[in-house]
């Protein structure tokens, strides 16, 4: 076994409310060498809340090969990394899976990935919605086009809790489509989690639409959708 192999932590980072950070999380964050980041200007703005120096290194879906690989030759090296995502827990819907995946892919056992956990928008909406939790199926972003009729399908016929994120482009969309399939279902949506505008909004998918439609000021924002079943 190499003992001089570096650790990837994979840190939790607040959703929105920057007060929603570990200690644990913190102090892993002034002592890697690096921070790997999906935006470093955002994460920025974290680390400069609380007095964070580390250096920074970006990593997204649009980072080469060359990029990923610097990153586990750096590892190799005995470094120790801390990777982010803008928001929530990295790995989740989240391209920073491809580098865990292929750091143990090419480091095996040596390496040590090392989860620190914290906020969730996907827990956080589902903690607060009154919806039963013992069973739930995470469907991440949904597809713009091909495949999403057939999941809104999935949806309609589940016998589990379904739940999803959605953008402010596609909001009334989803909410249209979930009125074809799933009419008298009720869903929770939860906005803007954390932030100083959160609301969580609840009914049919028509009465939602129609919540959204004479309130297009709410329109904008991150979503959760949660779609109980029949």
């Amino acid at each position: 076994m190499n003992l001089e192999m570096g650790t990837l932590y994979i840190v939790a980072t607040p959703i929105g409310n920057l007060e929603d950070i570990t200690l644990r999380a913190l102090r892993i964050l002034k002592e890697v060498d690096t921070i790997l980041c999906e935006d470093t200007r955002t994460t920025k703005v974290l680390l400069n809340r609380y007095d964070i120096h580390t250096k920074t290194l970006s990593y997204n879906a649009h980072a080469t090969d060359s990029k990923e690989s610097n990153i586990i030759q750096m590892l190799k090296e005995g470094k120790n990394l801390a990777l982010v995502s803008d928001a929530g827990t990295p790995c989740i819907s989240d391209p920073g899976v491809m580098l865990v995946y292929n750091a143990k892919k090419e480091l095996g056992t040596d390496l040590k990935v090392v989860p620190i956990p914290g906020p969730s928008a996907l827990v956080s909406a589902l903690s607060a919605s009154g919806v039963s939790s013992a069973e739930f199926v995470f469907l991440g972003f949904l597809p713009h086009k091909k495949g999403r009729e057939t999941l809104f399908k999935e949806i309609a016929n589940s016998k589990r809790v379904m739940i999803f994120y959605e953008s402010t482009h596609r909001i009334m969309k989803t909410l249209a489509s979930l009125i074809e399939h799933s009419p008298s279902s009720k869903i929770v949506i939860g906005r803007e989690l954390t932030k100083q505008f959160e609301q969580f909004v609840e009914g049919s998918p028509e009465e939602v639409l129609n919540y959204f439609t004479l309130n297009n000021d709410k329109q904008r924002g991150e979503f959760v959708v949660i779609v109980e079943p029949k």
